[in-house]
């Protein structure tokens, strides 16, 4: 059995056509939506809204650690747009449908952060197995999936009202929807375990937000694999945690190369 499984794809259509070549299922990890683009300043949805230069100036409060003046700055561009939701809505369902439309039968996806879930729906096929909090037999083995990113330490969910609503929980009920899952083989999330070698981000210089559920949950069942994405830059991307190997399944946008699991 030849799985392939990507994550952080990031509006990267082409080379998420070429995905699973070769393989007998792709599996998907999240965060399809280019919302930002820190490498092409002209892309992703704030690009294409406000032009390179506005995202050059927010990419480099988010660089210099101030993301409270990255977000008012933000807040003031969208303030200027008649209706920047319906906006920026219009441009998800405008990535969504291509990215959707590349992905082979079968397809077992997750969302990430940087996702709008309760667009999947519309947009997965009959190919297209969308699940967060579920589990799914792959090649006889059980493969379970959690979505979302963990909400940071002292910072509230996105309003209902923002104009993107990142996909973000909080550590709480994010454990507990990995402490719901019964035992798998295969632990597939958007954000990784809890360990400091697969959290911190040596280009960003700053660690991203694990999961404590996850850590749990592997040394509690020990699965075959520990599956995840969200940190593009790892100072780790593969460990032996107990008995589990957990793999940063890598920044696809960039690398353009799926992880490959074989059994």
């Amino acid at each position: 059995m030849r799985v392939h499984v990507v994550s952080d794809v990031h509006g990267n259509v082409e080379a998420l056509k070429r995905a699973g070549d070769g393989a007998d299922a792709l599996v998907v990890l999240g965060d399809l939506i280019d919302f930002v683009d820190y490498h092409d300043h002209g892309a992703g949805i704030f690009g294409r809204v406000f032009g390179p230069d506005a995202v050059g100036v927010f990419a480099r409060l988010r660089r210099d650690g101030k993301p409270g003046e990255a977000g008012a700055y933000a807040r003031t561009l969208w303030s200027g747009l008649s209706d920047a939701r319906v906006t920026v809505e219009e441009a998800v369902r405008e990535q969504y449908a291509a990215l959707f439309a590349a992905l082979p039968a079968p397809t077992y996806a997750t969302p990430g952060n940087v996702d709008l879930p309760a667009l999947w729906p519309e947009f997965a096929g009959d190919g297209v197995q969308v699940l967060d909090g579920g589990v799914a037999e792959i090649g006889g083995l059980r493969f379970g999936f959690v979505g979302g990113a963990v909400l940071p330490p002292g910072m509230r969910p996105p309003p209902r009202t923002a104009v993107f609503r990142a996909y973000l929980r909080e550590p709480e009920e994010y454990d507990a929807a990995v402490a719901a899952l019964p035992p798998v083989d295969v632990l597939c999330s958007h954000a990784p375990p809890d360990l400091p070698e697969l959290t911190y981000d040596v280009v960003a210089r700053r660690v991203e937000h694990g999961s404590a559920g996850l850590v749990a949950r592997i040394l509690a069942d020990r699965p075959r694999w520990a599956l995840f994405g969200h940190v593009h830059q790892p100072l780790c991307r593969r460990l032996r945690f107990a008995a589990t190997e957990c793999a940063n399944v890598g920044h696809f946008k960039r690398a353009e190369t799926p992880y490959v699991l074989r059994w």
